[in-house]
């Protein structure tokens, strides 16, 4: 890792949101360990690292308007990149937005929350994938409003089927550290 800033954030994942034990993952599979990435994006340095180096990833590939993710799992991620947007020298024009599991059933009935608009390229976020379900919604959401999803990037790719997920909808999975930066 030529970057110190991937390895610090790499360090810091392993430290707060690594455990070496058997759980049950939302998509219904067994694992020997878990990720909870919230514990490191609810740090000071761990959201300023995730979000630079996120931002670094995006401002390099296909254009995007906005930044996006499934709620509540991509949100602190989202929040990240537009904090590290704003702290860019001129400040990175980029909108976010977050996607509920369902419409809210009063106000406006919105699926899609913040500054999503139809016709936006959008990169969507997730903290860790496993299957890329969560995700996949999100993408489907996001289409059907009208948007297009241009790229999907994560923290941690657990490697296991997310990739070949996207791929087969037609998206590049775009990921900062994989299984093999993990100590299994």
């Amino acid at each position: 890792m030529s970057d110190p800033r991937r390895q610090e954030l790499l360090d810091l994942i392993l430290d707060v949101s690594f455990e070496r034990r058997k759980v049950t993952l939302a998509s219904g599979r067994e694992s020997d360990f878990y990720l909870d990435l919230r514990q490191t994006l609810m740090r000071p340095r761990g959201v300023a690292l995730a979000g630079e180096l996120a931002l670094e990833r995006l401002l390099e590939g296909p254009a995007v308007q906005a930044v996006g993710g499934m709620a509540v799992g991509a949100v602190p991620f989202v929040s990240a990149v537009l904090g590290a947007a704003a702290r860019r020298e001129p400040p990175t024009e980029l909108l976010g937005f977050f996607v509920r599991k369902e419409a809210k059933k009063h106000g406006l009935g919105r699926r899609i929350e913040g500054a999503f608009q139809e016709g936006q390229a959008v990169a969507l976020v997730e903290d860790t994938t496993t299957t890329g379900g969560s995700t996949l919604e999100a993408v489907q959401a996001v289409r059907e409003a009208g948007g297009k999803v241009a790229r999907v990037l994560c923290l941690v790719d657990r490697g296991e089927g997310a990739r070949d997920a996207f791929a087969a909808d037609g998206i590049e999975l775009e990921a900062l550290f994989g299984r093999d930066d993990l100590p299994l």
